[in-house]
């Protein structure tokens, strides 16, 4: 591990744990699929194709809130396996009620720490993608220390890709945008797929949240970025 993924790993757990409350039915969802659908952190590379029962291109996903979208694209893109992470009780009931009622197999999710599960549990030159949608954005510059978007952070992640692995980023403060832009420029071995060299129109693959819907109506931009390790 370098000494600034070091510095970043002892740095991430800034993240504010809202925990809220599960309702009955993502308390009884997570009772009946988190023996199907959940991993657990652990201090060793977790065998995905165990998890999976098959061998598939993989697809990460960190931060997936309430995981409506991400069980619309695992569903969508049946041929490939999706690994969620994300810290909050609700959101894991609710994305596994969710996967539950659409019938979606291909999924897995872990309530942990990203950065853990990146160094921990995922092997190098593993993951065929990686997708961080909406994540905070602390927006005060005071702030802006604890953004997940950091050099430290992406050189992990370039760690974890494959060889042509894809980094999928989406933010709806420019401000962010304009910071992961920055970053990502600043590092080695990214191609950016953006034709004008900086954002791309939101693709296909990444379905339309209602929370983006609303934001659309209202006049407020979303800015994708889709990088390529080389």
């Amino acid at each position: 591990m370098s000494e600034q993924t070091e510095k970043f790993t002892r740095r991430i757990r800034s993240f504010v744990k809202r925990e809220g409350r599960l309702t009955k039915g993502q308390a009884a969802a997570l009772e009946r699929q988190w023996p199907v659908m959940g991993l657990q952190h652990q201090k060793a590379l977790l065998d995905f194709n165990q998890s999976f029962g098959r061998e598939a291109p993989l697809v990460l996903e960190i931060g997936f809130g309430m995981g409506r979208s991400l069980v619309a694209m695992a569903q969508a893109d049946p041929d490939a396996n999706y690994v969620g992470i994300e810290v909050h009780g609700p959101g894991i009931g609710a994305c596994l009620m969710e996967a539950e009622a659409q019938q979606v197999t291909n999924l897995r999710v872990i309530q942990h720490d990203a950065v853990e599960v990146l160094e921990d549990c995922v092997a190098d030159a593993s993951l065929d993608k990686v997708q961080i949608f909406f994540p905070d954005p602390w927006h005060k510059k005071r702030h802006h220390k604890r953004r997940l978007i950091q050099s430290g952070f992406v050189q992990l992640l370039q760690r974890k890709l494959k060889q042509g692995g894809v980094l999928h980023m989406a933010t709806d403060w420019e401000n962010y945008a304009e910071h992961m832009l920055e970053v990502m420029q600043a590092e080695n071995g990214w191609q950016n797929l953006s034709a004008t060299n900086d954002f791309i129109p939101r693709p296909d693959s990444r379905p339309l949240t209602k929370f983006e819907q609303r934001g659309h109506r209202l006049g407020h931009g979303v800015w994708d970025l889709q990088f390529i390790n080389q």
